[in-house]
């Protein structure tokens, strides 16, 4: 009998407040001792002082599925139905973070969508930071605006399926609530105007400049490493004609070699001095032209 609803609460669309949460997880939180031992018998009086020990939110975690102290008052307070000037008062409450917690998740399962806009949209300017405990069982810090902005625009919080509410563009057109003005547009407008007011310092003028010759610089270095792979290319070819060359002029004397009636063994021998000495000077031209091109390169 503990757990069942008061007899003259309102069913919430169209159902049973408790129903609100899932089974499985209203059975989890019947069972769990913080359920047995601190909401027994609980009024809408004594709820305050329950939620004012509230030191975290969260929903239901670890392997067999253990609720939260937050998740049993919430289903307690839809079990004894509160006075909607409770829940308000919970909301404006600035000095307990998890009572003003406690009080909108309710507003959001049990309110209209006129309602959720108009007492949760102000609690995006309070920033403070609150302790939830994830499935795993560790906490984790967010802030009070990103609970609410959860409330508004997720279909799922603290484990709790939200039911579903009006787009907030649609009361705007049926005049049921008026346009959502951020609090960060006067900042931006003051910001704007003081930057068109401000002159350009000299400093920009000077980063500037520093630019124009970091510039200037490396397309100098650019060009230059154009030059260089040019001229290295150049060589490339030189060698590779010379190379041609001494093989042209290697099978040429291979098959004079073959014709013993036109040469003899003397001219042959003269013959292949002349070679060496043709070959020691190409090597000795190659090897200047490498040395040249170091000096070039290291002048650079």
């Amino acid at each position: 009998m503990a757990n069942r609803t008061v007899k003259d609460a309102k069913s919430i669309r169209g159902t049973n407040p408790q129903y609100l949460v899932e089974k499985i997880i209203r059975s989890r939180v019947y069972d769990s001792k913080y359920w047995k031992e601190e909401c027994f018998a609980l009024t809408a009086e004594l709820l305050v002082d329950k939620a004012m020990e509230l030191r975290y939110i969260g929903g239901v975690y670890g392997g067999n599925v253990k609720p939260t102290p937050f998740l049993c008052l919430i289903l307690k307070m839809l079990q004894i139905q509160p006075e909607k000037d409770i829940i308000v008062e919970f909301i404006k409450n600035e000095e307990f973070k998890y009572v003003r917690a406690l009080g909108a998740l309710y507003m959001r399962l049990t309110g209209s969508s006129l309602d959720c806009y108009k007492y949760l949209e102000p609690l995006f300017n309070d920033n403070r930071k609150l302790r939830r405990q994830n499935k795993q069982g560790k906490f984790e810090l967010i802030h009070m605006d990103e609970f609410i902005d959860d409330l508004l625009r997720e279909e799922r919080c603290c484990d709790v399926i939200l039911p579903r509410i009006q787009k907030r563009h649609v009361l705007e057109e049926n005049n049921e609530l008026e346009a959502k003005i951020s609090a960060l547009e006067d900042d931006m407008d003051e910001g704007i105007e003081s930057s068109e007011d401000e002159d350009i310092p000299p400093v920009k003028e000077e980063t500037r400049k520093r630019t124009d010759d970091h510039d200037r610089d490396r397309d100098r270095h650019r060009d230059r490493d154009k030059r260089h792979s040019r001229s290295d290319k150049k060589s490339d070819r030189e060698k590779q004609r010379s190379r041609s060359r001494d093989r042209d002029r290697d099978r040429r004397e291979r098959k004079r070699s073959k014709s013993p009636k036109n040469h003899s063994s003397h001219k042959d021998k003269d013959r292949d001095k002349d070679r060496h000495r043709r070959d020691d000077r190409d090597r000795e031209r190659d090897r200047d032209r490498e040395r040249r091109r170091e000096r070039d390169r290291a002048r650079h």
